[in-house]
């Protein structure tokens, strides 16, 4: 019975994030149990498309994702598709009407990946809007379900805090995004010249994406708020370690948060929840 399958493919899709964020993962597990398997189908989905063109060497990677892409638009079309991640994620496109021009974005960026370059500030922005704005605005079309009003309100919100994410991953990845990748996001900055005043203004605008990110995480239905909230806070904790490093640290370490830590943080944020939110 396809039910079977159905039933698989968002297990895969579940597991998939289970294995490569706990952090996600455990936000995920704040979410009401309804909406919880749509949103393991779209970090699933995106994870996929992020291994490609990050860890996929000594594979055509330019060709790969170019099968995806096809396979994406297939499944959207036809309704149906073999890879059980890719099944989940056009069901719940499907379900939740989410925008196709939202993943065209996506898979823009994920392209992008796979060349090489010089980031000014257009295409800075280009990116973190497609790998990780437009993520958060997929979430959000679950969140909101099809509720237009509400998520016509938050999408700015929504917005700031994918780009807030996705510029604290650019700093925690320094390290192997510069030396391994040969990456470098940040516009016009001379990773040879990176120091702590370069760090220091990437931070400042990381803060203040947070902090008006957290006035729209107030105002999500509360099927979702906690679990935004507690990946917003996993994330802040993360930030805080990171600006407590100088640029030369997070140059050749990978700033990590070990789990028994992400368990205080986790309950500390219930707290917070219960006693400043409701």
């Amino acid at each position: 019975m396809k039910t079977l399958f159905d039933e698989l493919s968002y297990d895969v899709s579940k597991r998939t994030t289970k294995k490569y964020s706990t952090s996600f993962s455990l936000g995920i597990l704040a979410l009401k149990p309804a909406i919880r398997p749509a949103i393991y189908a779209i970090y699933g989905y995106v994870r996929l498309a992020d291994e490609i063109v990050d860890s996929f060497h000594g594979f055509h990677k330019e060709k790969l994702l170019n099968r995806l892409k096809e396979e994406t638009s297939n499944a959207l079309e036809e309704g149906i598709a073999l890879n059980p991640i890719l099944q989940s994620f056009q069901e719940t496109v499907s379900k939740y009407k989410i925008d196709k021009q939202l993943i065209d974005q996506f898979l823009n960026s994920m392209e992008m990946d796979l060349k090489k370059i010089d980031y000014n500030s257009d295409l800075y922005n280009e990116y973190i809007f497609g790998s990780a704005e437009v993520v958060g605005l997929m979430c959000l079309q679950v969140f909101t379900n099809g509720n237009k009003t509400q998520y016509e309100e938050l999408k700015p919100y929504a917005m700031k805090l994918g780009s807030a994410f996705q510029k604290v991953n650019f700093l925690r990845d320094l390290k192997d995004d510069y030396q391994t990748l040969g990456r470098t996001y940040f516009p016009e900055v001379d990773m040879k010249m990176f120091n702590n005043t370069i760090k220091n203004e990437i931070e400042q605008d990381i803060e203040q994406e947070f902090k008006e990110a957290l006035v729209g995480i107030k105002k999500l239905p509360s099927s979702s708020m906690f679990g935004v909230y507690l990946a917003y806070k996993y994330y802040l904790s993360l930030f805080e370690k990171i600006k407590n490093k100088s640029s030369d640290e997070i140059l050749n370490n990978r700033v990590r948060i070990p789990n028994s830590q992400k368990a205080y943080v986790a309950f500390k944020s219930y707290v917070r929840y219960k006693t400043a939110f409701l």
